[in-house]
């Protein structure tokens, strides 16, 4: 069957690889539709990801269609379409046993830290999809992106009216914007992409003036203007830029908190008795939690969340490999990048 493999940084080529095994108790053979394509596959390509070895098939953002199921499947049958949950947990651990398997101490990511979806069938643990009657594929492939924003939102526990900064417009910064909406935040989105600023402008209805073009502000000096000189009292930081990441210690109010949702390959340092003065609470996000899945699907069903503007790319599965540096170019203007692997 068609697949794609990055062998090394910047290397990604077309090859045929074995169809997969009939599926086994508990698993589900899936055709793959609809791969998203994310930052972790760029970070990847440009040699830049954690927690990765080469060569792998990358691919977890999935839209997919249940083929045949394994025994004892009762969620999911033949002809379902599902989102896919990619992270595959030990249920064993410390984190696990607490109801946080998105932080398993031994979690497997596909497309990451096993291969994934660039590819036309593969086996999955069945309890790792989520069947939607009603979603098309492109907007199943986008659950998992959706699910990052959910659970970044839900660690730092927005509350109504609270002034909230992302920084980062591209779609994880989105899917953040997406859901400290929803829980009722005014939200200030930093880029230094007018074209992403212009999106949440024109696609979201945010405030012209609540958008800030970092290549050309002080973005703290601007942050406290746009709050009355009080600052926002959670900001997430989603661009899994260094600078970024140790500039966002400044922007955060006193008493407030400050959201790691990228990652980069290095260490983050800040200075400790600025932090202290101000009794900040930093936090990490990472992944998302089975249940914001269907919570997730349920939004997009409703029409509450939108994510159709949000692809702005497409090519078959055989084109990719053509295509794919392209994708990585600040002046291609990628969103979202979308892969028909089959119609």
């Amino acid at each position: 069957m068609n697949t794609l493999i990055l062998q090394e940084p910047g290397r990604l080529i077309g090859a045929t690889s074995p169809e997969p095994a009939a599926p086994g108790a508990g698993e589900a053979l899936v055709r793959v539709h609809r791969v998203g394509v994310c930052g972790t596959d760029l970070h990847a390509f440009a040699g830049r990801q954690p927690f990765f070895s080469y060569p792998r098939i990358l691919g977890h953002e999935l839209g997919v269609e249940v083929l045949a199921v394994g025994a004892g499947v009762t969620n999911v049958a033949a002809n379902d379409r599902c989102a896919v949950e990619p992270y595959l947990n030990c249920g064993r651990c410390i984190a696990c046993r607490q109801g946080k398997p998105n932080c398993c101490r031994d979690l497997q990511v596909l497309g990451v830290h096993v291969d994934g979806g660039m590819r036309e069938r593969l086996v999955l643990p069945a309890a790792k999809l989520h069947r939607s009657r009603l979603l098309s594929f492109d907007q199943l492939a986008l659950v998992e992106t959706l699910g990052i924003g959910a659970h970044a939102v839900q660690r730092a526990a927005v509350t109504p009216g609270e002034t909230v900064a992302v920084l980062g417009a591209g779609p994880i910064g989105l899917s953040v914007i997406q859901f400290a909406l929803a829980a009722g935040a005014r939200v200030l989105v930093v880029d230094v992409n007018p074209a992403r600023l212009a999106f949440c402008h024109e696609r979201l209805a945010l405030a012209a003036s609540d958008l800030i073009d970092a290549r050309d502000a002080d973005v703290a000096a601007r942050l406290g203007e746009l709050t009355a000189g009080d600052l926002p009292t959670a900001v997430f930081d989603a661009t899994g830029n260094a600078a970024s990441m140790a500039a966002a210690f400044h922007y955060p109010a006193p008493g407030g908190r400050l959201v790691f949702v990228g990652l980069f390959p290095g260490d983050v340092t800040f200075n400790d008795p600025n932090f202290h003065r101000r009794e900040l609470t930093l936090l990490a996000s990472r992944n998302s939690r089975p249940e914001d899945f269907r919570r997730i699907i349920d939004l997009v069903e409703s029409g509450r969340v939108d994510t159709t503007p949000w692809i702005t790319h497409r090519a078959a599965l055989t084109d990719v490999p053509d295509r794919f540096s392209s994708w990585t170019e600040p002046a291609s203007g990628v969103l979202k990048a979308m892969i028909h692997v089959a119609d």
